[in-house]
């Protein structure tokens, strides 16, 4: 056969890339609905007992379990509870609560720069604004948020691995990065769930939806689930 004679190959047909929609109002009010009827009251899983506390215990468990993090500040918040009582126990002392957590190390030098920080130019009290609270050592975009709703009762969305997968699974707030799942969330939510939205999420992700094995079969929103990671029993 001459190459002239040879059938043309057919050029490959790109994958069509679709962007994924959000579900309408209707279908995401129903699915916060159902976390209420399930769990009127969420409550974050860090032992705090004040702002700085919380500040403290969101600071040190990035990277780390809620529970690995609890183990540690028990007898931490037992003696320094206060950025003064923190910033005198020293960085040395403060290192051995927590060796037991990741970049325990890094940790603790940002928890005693948070403390003289806060002391210096906060009276030492954690401040209830975004601004102020991420010019603190080791607080970002997510631990502030969490602070804002948590100390303050403020509708913020703090968007973790849990929330930013789940957000996009249910296509409540679909997005390729932390921020556009946050601002996704912020338009989305309806105000009446705002304040414990994130805490739906990150419960749900946590101990349903989960990253590699999601338990579809006991999951209160199977019916409204069509992501393509769904589980079929």
């Amino acid at each position: 056969m001459t190459p002239e004679n040879r059938p043309k190959r057919r050029a490959a047909t790109p994958r069509r890339i679709t962007k994924l929609r959000s579900r309408s109002a209707a279908e995401i009010r129903e699915i916060f609905v159902r976390f209420r009827q399930a769990n009127p009251e969420p409550k974050g899983e860090l032992e705090h007992s004040n702002p700085f506390t919380l500040l403290v215990a969101v600071v040190l468990s990035a990277q780390a379990t809620d529970a690995g993090v609890n183990k540690a500040t028990r007898p931490l918040f037992a003696i320094a509870d206060t950025p003064e009582a923190m910033l005198a126990l020293g960085e040395e002392r403060l290192r051995d609560f927590i060796k037991t957590i990741g970049l325990f190390r890094t940790k603790a030098r940002n928890v005693i720069a948070l403390c003289e920080k806060l002391i210096a130019e906060f009276g030492g009290v954690v401040p209830g604004d975004r601004a102020a609270l991420e010019t603190l050592p080791g607080v970002g975009r997510k631990t502030a948020n969490v602070v804002l709703n948590m100390a303050f009762g403020q509708i913020t969305h703090a968007v973790d691995t849990h929330v930013f997968r789940v957000a996009n699974r249910l296509r409540i707030a679909p997005g390729k990065t932390v921020l556009a799942v946050e601002l996704g969330l912020e338009k989305a939510v309806p105000a009446e769930f705002g304040h414990h939205a994130h805490h739906w999420l990150i419960l749900h992700g946590r101990y349903t939806c989960k990253a590699l094995r999601p338990e579809c079969g006991r999951c209160l929103l199977n019916d409204l689930c069509d992501s393509p990671d769904k589980r079929v029993a």
